[in-house]
């Protein structure tokens, strides 16, 4: 809330600052300074993207999504600011006016009624003074960094001051020739309306005014009519006071609706930005299409979901045209002729090559409203991976009956207690071997509920674990070599389990017993299904890369089916009957609680042990000099 209230009264303080051109002391033309959020667009810099037959980019990263690029970039400086470009069409009509001059003098002499030399004289170097300075590329700006721009001293000289002394001199010098230049003074009064301070202006406007009232005195002192002179004077000198009045007006309206524009559009570029932002964040693939099946823009999950692997092509593109999409245009063609689409959407699927398929559950909005026939008619694809809902949903309903079992089992512990302790004392009483096995019979099965409770109890939710850097190395190779020597297996090359470790520590984010603890349940899960030929039981422990390390457990055994491997890590799943189906379970909530993962993968028909299991770790530097354990021999 601090944050957004210092931003927004940075922006008061920005408009009361800007807003300051028009008080008195300041240029009426206020805040036409040159500033990026008032130049147009420019698409030039977005590069052509080649596309893949698979519908992969092969652009550089920083095309990676122009969603609402234009919207979201500020503008490109168009090179002038507004000040600049209103001098310079100063300086272009003086260089005309100056031409005009010239074209007039000449005019004259041809039909027989050139002025004076005087006249000549100043036109032409009027000509040539004009036309100097509208070839010279220099901005008349006195700071072009200032937050009100002001003509400079030098340039008000050679400007406006420079027209208002050859204006007047050629309004007297050619008063016998019948000319009359009077008019042309309009043109620096005008300008400095404009692109001075308002004290300036009015004082430039007051100079013009006095010097016709001192050049009519000069008529009525050589015999002419005071009345019509003085009267003509005063008239034109009222005039260039209201045009000064009206130019600075016009000036500071323009410059106030210059501000309330360039605010309105930086406040519409956040927008922009946020949007840009949300979207590209989004889990869910959003695509714009219209009628023609072009994606008018697409954010990177659409992108993800529209190929088999890796990014997809930038938008714009033609929907129409890859085999893999039929099915979406043909949904996207339905869409805009049924004009209604159902609110949870439809399933649809996507064939890629090699036989490979994904199913998007696609929900369609329309921009065009009814009271709207004239807009053009666009929708709006919201793309969701259906596997990717499913997990959602298994994910939410795991939690859930987490927190219930977590809750039964805490409630299961008191009377587990009291019947183990009620079964001892039966025990030391039991005389028959019925009796005995009647009790043994009680206590085994009292262990295996007390083994679930525990396993339950040890993966609650909010549980809080503190991940150490271990060896890896080195626990892998006493765990293998405890689980070895329980299963009363031998080691070396005939042996059923075969270890590869790495020759140096390997540091992983993990707890030591937890870590041993997914591992033996690994070797028992591929132990029970491997056969007894050497080797059957293979593991690995290697580093991936400077940030993963990967311990795999693989077996010989039957290729686990499909419609099983899917539920393979949830809970109180099992294919024996006396299995909990909290094993591979637990060693994922445990592997999870460390930043690392577990999974299945079914190996090539080529390598003998095909069922393979691996824990991704993230991989620290190991600093413990302590020597590794190895198996004993």
């Amino acid at each position: 809330m601090d944050a957004d209230a210092g931003r927004s009264d940075r922006r008061k303080t920005d408009r009361r600052k800007r807003s300051r051109g028009t008080r008195s002391g300041e240029s009426w033309f206020g805040a036409f300074i040159g500033d990026a959020d008032t130049h147009a667009y420019d698409d030039s810099r977005l590069d052509e993207v080649q596309v893949g037959d698979d519908g992969r980019s092969s652009a550089s990263a920083d095309v990676d999504s122009r969603f609402l690029s234009r919207e979201g970039e500020p503008g490109v400086p168009a090179g002038q600011s507004a000040f600049d470009r209103i001098y310079r069409a100063f300086l272009s009509a003086r260089a005309a006016l100056g031409m005009a001059l010239i074209a007039t003098v000449a005019a004259a002499g041809v039909l027989g009624a050139l002025p004076g030399r005087a006249v000549v004289w100043i036109s032409l170097a009027y000509a040539a003074l004009s036309v100097g300075m509208w070839l010279s590329p220099i901005s008349g700006a006195e700071d072009e960094h200032a937050s009100v721009p002001r003509l400079s001293r030098l340039h008000w000289t050679a400007g406006i001051g420079a027209d208002i002394l050859c204006f007047i001199a050629l309004h007297v010098l050619s008063q016998a020739s019948g000319l009359n230049y009077a008019a042309l003074l309009v043109l620096p009064v005008l300008m400095a309306g404009v692109l001075t301070r308002r004290l300036q202006a009015l004082a430039t406007a007051a100079a013009v005014a006095l010097l016709l009232l001192g050049n009519a005195w000069v008529g009525v002192i050589a015999g002419g009519d005071p009345a019509a002179l003085m009267t003509q004077a005063g008239l034109a000198g009222s005039g260039l006071f209201v045009i000064t009045v009206l130019a600075g007006e016009l000036a500071s309206r323009l410059a106030r609706e210059e501000l309330t524009a360039k605010d309105s559009m930086e406040l519409a570029r956040q927008q922009a930005q946020l949007n840009r932002l949300v979207i590209e964040e989004m889990q869910d693939g959003v695509l714009v299409v219209d009628r023609a099946g072009r994606v008018r823009a697409a954010n990177p999950a659409a992108r993800r979901l529209l190929v088999r692997r890796g990014l997809g092509r930038p938008a714009p593109f033609q929907l129409r045209g890859v085999v893999a999409w039929d099915q979406l245009v043909k949904t996207v063609e339905r869409g805009f002729h049924e004009a209604v689409w159902p609110e949870a959407g439809r399933d649809v699927m996507l064939q890629f090559e090699q036989g490979t398929t994904r199913t998007l559950r696609v929900r369609i909005r329309f921009t065009r409203r009814a009271d709207e026939p004239s807009a053009e008619e666009l929708c709006v694809l919201l793309l969701e991976d259906v596997r990717s809902m499913q997990a959602r949903m298994r994910q939410e309903k795991l939690a859930a009956m987490g927190r219930v079992s977590a809750g039964i089992a805490h409630e299961i512990r008191n009377p587990l207690a009291a019947i183990a302790q009620a079964n001892a004392l039966l025990s030391e009483d039991a005389v028959t071997a019925d009796q005995h096995q009647l009790t043994r019979m009680v206590a085994d099965n009292v262990k295996r509920l007390k083994r679930i409770v525990d396993d339950v109890m040890e993966v609650t939710p909010g549980t809080v674990i503190e991940a150490t850097v271990i060896d890896a190395n080195a626990e892998v190779a006493a765990a293998c070599s405890d689980w070895a020597q329980a299963a009363s297996l031998g080691l070396g090359d005939s042996s059923v389990l075969k270890v590869d470790l790495p020759d140096e520590p390997l540091g992983v984010v993990f707890d030591g017993e937890h870590l041993r603890r997914v591992l033996i349940n690994l070797l028992d899960n591929a132990r029970r299904h491997a056969t007894d030929t050497p080797g059957s039981v293979h593991v690995r422990l290697l580093a991936l890369d400077e940030s993963t390390a990967q311990l795999s457990v693989s077996s010989d055994g039957s290729t686990i089916p499909v419609d099983v491997e899917r539920y393979l890590f949830e809970p109180f799943f099992s294919t024996r009957s006396r299995g909990t189906g909290l094993g591979l379970y637990i060693c994922r909530q445990l592997c999870e609680q460390y930043g690392a993962s577990i999974d299945y993968r079914m190996r090539s028909a080529a390598e003998p042990n095909r069922n393979d299991f691996f824990v991704n770790m993230l991989r620290r530097d190991w600093v413990n000099s302590e020597t590794r354990l190895q198996f004993p021999i």
